[in-house]
């Protein structure tokens, strides 16, 4: 008797350890994402009750609300700017914006972190929640943010238009289109040669259109700003020769201020510096290439005209840039964090380019360069998910006519456009 005991028994230790085992496992693989990028969590979400909770200050903080824990009363506050609320430990009565609520299940602690209800959660931040079952994933869809989003322009055939991509109508009907998600235009229509003469047609293809006053009246119709880009790529040296000849640097200078008159601003997007450069020599790459900023930005801030640069990230190969003097001198960055050689862009490494970018520049002066043709409708909401995340100025897309209509809804149910008042 006492062995079936005894084996009765252990088949109970058995059966329950395995159980443990695997609620184990299923915690060990839950996550959570939030548009779209993982979030690494000491505290797993669990279920309770048929009710998912979720880790709170990590998650809020993730999306930029304040949290503020009162050791006193075992509550936790937290605020977006918008709305504020008080969760206590134990307690089914919340708080949101001082208006009493019922919980389904207590906020509690586990582990010293603090989880909350996910409805909750999302009800109260205007969140989309999905749960997985089949992978035990939470995916948080966060609100629509403001921010300034930057469309490039440039000529394309009648597959790849801007103009139809934009206005919804081939040249030179324009309609309201896509007009909603976009602020601002940066024209990629001029180039400079070594000698520092603006052109409005380039050996790379960068060329002004006939008619393009048109482009301007149509832009300026439904409310959106316009740079004028300047494209040069050093692969022959013109960038180099460009910024070692002060003759010449004065010609662009001069040019450049002059043809600014008909915008609201200039992009620079001077490409392909430091490429194989180091120590001293890089050195001076990046000192002659802030210098030509500075001059070019002096002249413009006399007519109040904005000065935007296009540069290459700074994980990539091309480190001719010196973030953090660029960015006292520019009124905004657009970082270039793409063509790293895989499709969608790797989300670490765009993440890395801002996170190395926010050391150097303060966050609300970077726009996030996003390549549409490397991305998919669900990677570009990704990548604005990272402009949030950040808090960024803004995201620019490369470019106007390849976006489809899959990618303009994402960014639509992402993001609202700022536009210039």
């Amino acid at each position: 008797m006492k062995r079936i005991l005894s084996a009765l028994l252990m088949a109970l230790i058995l059966i329950a350890s395995q159980s443990l085992f695997a609620q184990a496992q299923d915690q060990k693989n839950a996550s959570v994402l939030i548009d779209g990028l993982s979030l690494n969590l000491e505290v797993l979400p669990i279920i309770q009750n048929d009710r998912i909770l979720v880790p709170f200050r990590a998650i809020a903080e993730d999306m930029n609300i304040d949290v503020s824990w009162d050791n006193q009363t075992r509550a936790v506050n937290a605020t977006d700017g918008n709305t504020t609320v008080r969760l206590q430990i134990d307690n089914r009565t919340a708080y949101r914006n001082n208006t009493p609520m019922t919980l389904d299940v207590a906020p509690q602690i586990i582990d010293g972190r603090t989880l909350i209800p996910l409805r909750f959660f999302s009800e109260t931040f205007n969140c989309q929640v999905y749960w997985n079952d089949t992978i035990h994933q939470v995916s948080i869809i966060t609100p629509r943010q403001a921010m300034t989003v930057i469309g490039f322009y440039a000529l394309g055939d009648s597959k790849t238009s801007s103009w139809t991509n934009l206005f919804g109508h081939t040249y030179p009907t324009a309609t309201a289109g896509n007009t909603d998600v976009i602020s601002e235009l940066a024209l990629g229509w001029y180039s400079i040669d070594k000698q520092g003469n603006l052109l409005d047609r380039s050996r790379t293809g960068w060329q002004r259109p006939d008619g393009w006053e048109t482009v301007l009246n149509s832009a300026k119709q439904y409310k959106l700003s316009s740079e004028m880009v300047i494209h040069v790529t050093d692969g022959d040296g013109t960038i180099s020769l460009l910024l070692n000849d002060p003759i010449a640097i004065t010609r662009t200078v001069k040019a450049v201020s002059e043809e600014a008159k008909h915008y609201s601003g200039v992009n620079l997007d001077f490409e392909g510096l430091g490429f194989n450069d180091s120590g001293e020599q890089l050195k001076q790459v990046q000192q002659r290439f802030t210098s030509f900023v500075k001059l070019l930005d002096q002249e413009l801030k006399t007519n109040s005209t904005g000065l935007t640069l296009t540069l290459h990230a700074p994980n990539s190969a091309y480190p001719g840039y010196d973030y953090q003097a660029l960015g006292q001198i520019a009124d905004r960055i657009i970082i270039m964090a793409y063509d790293y050689g895989s499709k969608p862009e790797p989300v670490n490494l765009v993440k890395q380019a801002v996170e190395m970018a926010c050391k150097s520049v303060p966050a609300n002066k970077l726009i996030l360069g996003i390549s549409a043709p490397s991305e998919t409708a669900e990677s570009i909401a990704t990548k604005v998910g990272i402009a949030k995340r950040y808090n960024l100025g803004g995201v620019a897309l490369w470019r106007l006519g390849v976006i489809n209509d899959g990618m303009w809804q994402k960014l639509r149910d992402s993001l609202i456009a700022n536009r210039q008042q």
